[in-house]
């Protein structure tokens, strides 16, 4: 794996159809942010050969809304991923196939928060964006980390959706990129 990109699930509703948790549907914002993020993924050239999602339903309904985005990526659902923490999260991509040069999760927090966080420390990010991710990683929000071959990982972007359309991000970075705030 080349880069590793952790998206988390839109919005969803408060309950699900049946009550539970892995029923909760995503809300009508969370079906236009998980856009928002996917077509800046793209316009940043951050696009998945393979999805790994987990099998509640806002995680698999915020694939259908990026999808379309990256129409080449193979998608698979893993279980394992269904409220993660960040040791099993790392179990699931230690098991990916090496053949994938860009892997994308969504998830969940606090896994996918807790694991961004570890990553950006790990790799030298800079304070801000660090400090960022520990104060959220708000839903339909996406971290894009580089792996080398020791698998150590460089932040290369950090973003959150604004919450109205026509509204410009309420964060965005990309590493090396004008005007990113670092």
């Amino acid at each position: 794996m080349r880069r590793l990109i952790l998206f988390r699930h839109g919005k969803a509703e408060m309950a699900g159809v049946t009550g539970g948790d892995r029923e909760r549907a995503l809300a009508e914002r969370g079906r236009a942010d998980s856009a928002r993020t996917a077509r800046w993924l793209l316009a940043c050239g951050f696009a998945p050969d393979l999805v790994l999602v987990s099998p509640a339903l806002r995680t698999q309904a915020t694939w259908d809304c990026v999808s379309a985005c990256f129409p080449n990526a193979k998608v698979e659902l893993r279980a394992p991923l269904y409220l993660a923490g960040t040791e099993t999260i790392l179990e699931v991509l230690e098991a990916t196939p090496a053949a994938a040069d860009t892997v994308m999760v969504v998830g969940h927090n606090p896994g996918l928060q807790e694991l961004a966080v570890h990553l950006a420390e790990t790799g030298s990010a800079p304070a801000l964006q660090v400090h960022r991710i520990e104060d959220g990683l708000p839903t339909a929000a996406a971290a894009v980390f580089s792996m080398d071959d020791a698998e150590d990982a460089t932040l290369e972007a950090l973003y959150e959706p604004a919450r109205e359309a026509g509204q410009p991000p309420r964060w965005s970075y990309a590493r090396g990129a004008a005007g990113a705030k670092a």
